[in-house]
């Protein structure tokens, strides 16, 4: 699995990600798309395109921030799902940010939900990719997420940080998004 740098200036790339982000996220998760190509154009995070075997498998959207790698969007185009691409493409990315700490937020599966088998797979999966529950939530908006990761656990003054960064002075006043215990 390769991780490549999206071109930022590449309409039909744009096109085919945003595409994607679209079916694969709910509005309720979702920044507007607008916002996650400006923040990486400004470095403020790594926009990525997994591609297998010459195929354009899905993206990734990574925050980063000191030694920290937010895993923020992570998705398989549907046609591919179920082939291994998924755990393929997570492993790149803990090689791509090896010694840093890779985390991710994710429905949480021990509350009782609608999808409640889907969260328990989504849980299980990331489980055998190699991340580890972390002892936290994240609230981001109006949605409250469980966290997994890997090389040790985030605080909520290093998730803190690693948001202001992210959003900058406007944003961040506007957008509630913080650990809570």
């Amino acid at each position: 699995m390769l991780l490549t740098n999206i071109d930022l200036n590449n309409k039909d790339e744009l096109s085919r990600t945003k595409k994607l982000y679209l079916e694969a996220f709910p509005p309720d998760e979702r920044a507007p798309f607008s916002v996650l190509i400006k923040r990486a154009k400004k470095g403020k995070a790594d926009m990525f395109s997994l591609v297998h075997q010459d195929i354009w498998c899905g993206m990734a959207y990574i925050v980063r921030y000191k030694d920290l790698a937010y895993l923020f969007y992570f998705a398989v185009s549907p046609e591919l799902r179920g082939q291994g691409l998924g755990s393929m493409a997570i492993r790149a990315i803990l090689e791509k940010y090896k010694g840093e700490r890779v985390f991710l937020a994710l429905e949480d599966w021990t509350s009782e939900s609608d999808n409640k088998d889907q969260r328990l797979k989504r849980h299980h999966f990331y489980l055998s990719c190699g991340l580890n529950d972390l002892p936290y939530h994240i609230k981001e908006a109006n949605v409250i997420y469980a966290i997994m990761g890997n090389n040790g656990k985030v605080e909520p003054e290093e998730y803190k940080a690693l948001i202001n960064n992210y959003l900058g002075f406007f944003m961040r006043h506007i957008v509630d998004m913080r650990i809570i215990k």
